[in-house]
């Protein structure tokens, strides 16, 4: 690159240095700032003072901007901190890039079905609604604002366990097309009783997550804690007592030693069909050999997830590992996957690989961050749009159409 400090320095010479700096390193200021999880950096992300409302956010990466601004510290660090080193979650994101769609041409696409069926049920998208606890952190509008933007746009939403709202409320607000997040504990009465109150509040089905046998290592939640200059203890006193305070616990002597279910093996399956009618899908399927068993032990589905790169540093992505899970239960069952979508290129290359819906987490509490309910809606419309102009433009017109033919590996 040419030296900026010469005086002969040429108008040519200007241009051509400018040209090939980073932008980072034009604008050093901004860069650390905007620089963020999703791979989105710098002139990506635009000034707050330039996202105003909903309607002016282009990506979801430009909420989590947003999002970093408006939460405190340690509500974002919880938010966005993978485990250890956040090497998962970055795997997540990068997965995508492993693969490059193969449009065809000259294929009518006037019309476009982005629908799927799910259990006999058709929905619109195949974009579903990863769980999230604590969602009243993120605003005001917490869970039951995520509920009603899902409703508006007919979108399957899963909710956690560890709401901060109750379930019978989110089900009223969602309505049909709600399934409820359940961790299994060590206390067998109390999984019962959770699983139980999620029927009757109309959840449609089960999702058992598997994969929270033990307490992760968060640091990057840790660190936004520390930066934090709240007097955190004000709201949290430790993990027992702050888990006795989210509403499916209430009432519970559970400890939150009692809440990572060390104890699990696969007769959970059969004691589950004893106590609930509705659909079993286990959450945290990761290979092969579990995917087998799931079909074994007749679970209903299964969501390929690392828990957002959350529990363990595997460093590997959900996308990698969703072949061999497709190969082995060769869709007798459904196969639903979470981690690192942030495009509509990155829907399509995994329901191409074999993924029969996807769930997106972060996005959607970056954007209830940002402006909360009106937020959840924008991001699931940037989304949906950009599903249905990359089924166009790759020259598909149906879920159906989305064939492992359609991508290429890079």
């Amino acid at each position: 690159m040419a030296d900026l400090t010469s005086a002969s320095l040429s108008r040519r010479d200007l241009l051509t240095a400018l040209a090939s700096m980073s932008v980072a390193a034009a604008f050093p200021a901004r860069a650390a700032d905007l620089r963020s999880a999703s791979g989105v950096d710098v002139l990506a992300a635009a000034p707050e003072d330039l996202m105003t409302s909903p309607d002016k956010v282009l990506s979801l990466g430009e909420f989590e901007g947003l999002a970093r601004r408006r939460l405190p510290p340690a509500h974002f660090g919880y938010l966005n901190s993978g485990a250890d080193d956040d090497k998962t979650v970055r795997a997540n994101l990068s997965a995508f890039d492993k693969w490059f769609i193969r449009p065809r041409r000259l294929v009518e696409v006037t019309r476009v079905d982005t629908s799927v069926e799910l259990f006999g049920i058709r929905w619109p998208t195949p974009i579903t609604l990863a769980p999230i606890g604590s969602q009243l952190m993120m605003h005001p509008d917490g869970e039951l604002g995520t509920a009603r933007a899902a409703r508006a746009g007919n979108h399957l939403q899963i909710l956690s366990t560890v709401a901060t709202t109750p379930i019978e409320e989110v089900a009223k607000a969602r309505g049909a097309g709600l399934w409820s997040q359940i961790y299994p504990t060590t206390q067998w009465d109390i999984t019962q009783k959770l699983v139980r109150r999620a029927e009757a509040a109309g959840a449609a089905a089960m999702v058992i997550t598997t994969d929270y046998p033990a307490p992760p290592n968060r640091e990057t939640q840790f660190r936004g804690a520390r930066m934090d200059t709240r007097d955190c203890r004000q709201c949290h006193i430790n993990a027992t007592e702050d888990l006795r305070r989210k509403p499916m616990y209430i009432g519970t002597q559970l400890t939150a030693e009692q809440f990572r279910a060390s104890n699990l093996n696969w007769d959970l399956i059969a004691r589950l069909r004893d106590v609930t009618s509705r659909r079993i899908l286990l959450k945290g399927i990761l290979t092969a050999e579990d995917a087998a068993l799931c079909v074994k032990y007749g679970v209903d589905g299964v969501i390929v997830s690392n828990h957002g790169g959350r529990t363990m540093e595997t460093g590997r992505g959900t996308l990698d590992c969703l072949s061999e899970i497709i190969a082995t239960t060769q869709h007798k069952i459904p196969v639903l996957i979470d981690g690192g979508f942030r495009r509509g290129t990155d829907v399509f290359k995994a329901l191409a690989l074999g993924a029969d819906a996807i769930s997106i987490g972060r996005p959607y509490c970056w954007a209830l961050a940002a402006f909360g309910e009106a937020g959840v809606a924008r991001a699931l419309q940037i989304l949906r749009n950009e599903f249905d102009v990359t089924m166009r433009l790759a020259g598909v017109t149906s879920i159906k159409g989305i064939t492992r033919q359609a991508i290429g590996a890079v």
